[in-house]
């Protein structure tokens, strides 16, 4: 909660503190080399007065310093006497509309965060059936099996995906995963004893990604059309629990189409 607290004041109050200067390229190369959001920059850009270079040097000059198209946009904009309305997209809390609370959400085709629901997923390791939510605990090869051939969740290219991670929580803890059809499941290897990546040649279904913080605890992860369509599924951290009937695990699961 206090840290909410902070990042709402840090949001209201981070225009007046540049307010007494004016804003300028260099100065939004700054903001993003700080590690600041876009909505949050593009807040600061329309709320301060500006003196900015658009020439093709000077967005050439953006880009090569990975200021994002969507700050670089609100530039142009502003430099001809208007604003985005990116601040709208930003929660009173510092996080991204829509994004409320722990999970995994995906980017609809109107470009909002939309909930991604979980499934069940049961691992068998040693030849026994278990139930677990990550993959570092238990010795010996894992296949992960989850029912039904298809993820109720159909997307299409660029997959963008937010997680919101728990506290004290990495991104690096999270596995994705291209799953493996197997008659009406579908199925993917986790690994061999110890945390993901340690042993070699026991993560052939894991799906290197590069995470990019877009909030507090928040990471989005794109998925480009090269990584090829199919069934995929994130995998939360967590500890192995017994396999009572009925219980299980969850894991993050979308249906690439095209």
């Amino acid at each position: 909660m206090r840290k909410s607290l902070l990042a709402a004041a840090f949001m209201a109050f981070c225009p007046l503190l540049i307010a007494q200067q004016v804003l300028n390229n260099e100065s939004v190369i700054k903001l993003v080399k700080a590690g600041l959001s876009d909505d949050l920059i593009i807040s600061t850009i329309n709320a301060t007065p500006g003196a900015f270079d658009t020439s093709a040097d000077g967005l050439i000059a953006l880009k090569t310093a990975r200021v994002s198209d969507k700050v670089v946009t609100a530039i142009v904009l502003k430099a001809a006497g208007g604003s985005t309305a990116a601040p709208a997209s930003v929660s009173a809390s510092g996080l991204p509309a829509g994004i409320d609370d722990v999970g995994v959400y995906y980017k609809d085709k109107n470009g909002a965060w939309t909930t991604l629901m979980p499934e069940m997923v049961d691992f068998k390791s040693n030849g026994t059936l278990m139930k677990i939510a990550s993959a570092g605990i238990v010795k010996g090869d894992r296949n992960g099996v989850i029912e039904n051939p298809h993820a109720k969740t159909s997307l299409t290219f660029p997959v963008v995906l937010a997680i919101y991670v728990p506290e004290g929580t990495a991104i690096t803890e999270y596995q994705l995963y291209r799953l493996r059809l197997n008659g009406s499941a579908r199925e993917f290897l986790s690994g061999t004893g110890g945390v993901m990546h340690v042993s070699e040649g026991a993560t052939h279904d894991s799906v290197d990604f590069q995470p990019e913080k877009i909030a507090p605890r928040v990471y989005q992860i794109t998925l480009p059309a090269d990584t090829g369509k199919g069934e995929y599924g994130l995998l939360p951290p967590g500890e192995v629990e017994s396999s009572n009937k009925g219980s299980g695990e969850k894991i993050y699961t979308v249906s690439i189409t095209e």
